[in-house]
């Protein structure tokens, strides 16, 4: 078992200290730092993914969708968003709300409430072990 856990959080600071900061869609938006990487054990072909999405005062991210597979539970960090996903109303999160996105989603809002305070979320992933792109514009 204490091997097992060895390799386990060798792996996860390995993948933590490769993860450097990285635009989801428009550097001058938000930007989305990869935090954690990991296959799940239990369910083989899956991988769960977290990064988290820093948004400057009024900023906001294009419409978009993520991988096919992924199912993606969002989690307030700091600051207020408002999201809109698929047809349901312009919802307002504060720090500690969460929301969820089914496979196939489109997040047709995501944004900063704040146009004078910097908000923050996490989002986790959980996706086909072979699908490294998770976020696809919506033109």
């Amino acid at each position: 078992m204490k091997r097992s856990m060895n390799s386990a959080l060798a792996a996860l600071a390995i993948t933590v200290s490769l993860a450097a900061p990285a635009p989801a869609h428009d550097a001058e938006r938000e930007s989305v730092t990869p935090k954690f990487a990991q296959a799940i054990g239990n369910i083989p072909g899956k991988i769960m993914r977290v990064v988290e999405v820093d948004y400057a005062p009024g900023a906001a991210s294009v419409a978009h969708t993520h991988a096919p597979s992924a199912f993606v539970y969002a989690y307030v960090l700091s600051g207020e968003v408002e999201s809109k996903v698929n047809d349901g109303d312009i919802r307002r999160y504060k720090a500690g709300d969460s929301w969820f996105e089914v496979p196939g989603a489109i997040h047709a809002v995501s944004r900063n409430a704040s146009e004078t305070a910097p908000a923050k979320l996490l989002a986790v992933f959980v996706v086909d072990s072979s699908e490294t792109k998770l976020t696809t514009s919506v033109k």
